[in-house]
């Protein structure tokens, strides 16, 4: 059975950072794009970071230079850095895997993550 956990949300004052992690387990990490999605109150669900099984990444255009996501095959897990935050980050984030970048099979709980301003 697959099951991601995401841990590290918070509050946090506008400007500072926060580190998301992803434990994913059930699967095999390096078959899979991973990525983070964020969802905040009245408004569609994004996705703000992809890591591909090929290597490539990429970033909503809103998060770019402030955001880092990265993975760890070995040890089942993803991570996103967030940097200068903004009160526009508030939302909910979610981790999601798709098997050979396909479809988002597999998701997290999400963890909330609230910016100050």
């Amino acid at each position: 059975q697959v099951q991601l956990v995401e841990s590290g949300g918070g509050l946090v004052q506008a400007g500072g950072s926060l580190r998301l992690s992803c434990a994913a387990s059930g699967l095999t990490l390096s078959r899979y794009t991973m990525g983070w999605f964020r969802q905040a109150p009245g408004k569609e669900r994004e996705r703000v970071a992809a890591s591909w099984s090929g290597g490539i990444i990429d970033y909503v255009d809103s998060v770019k230079g402030r955001f880092t996501i990265s993975r760890d095959n070995a040890k089942n897990t993803v991570s996103l850095q967030m940097n200068s935050l903004k009160s526009e980050d508030t939302a909910v984030y979610y981790c999601a895997a798709a098997l050979y970048g396909r479809s988002w099979s597999y998701w997290g709980q999400g963890t909330q993550v609230i910016v100050s301003s």
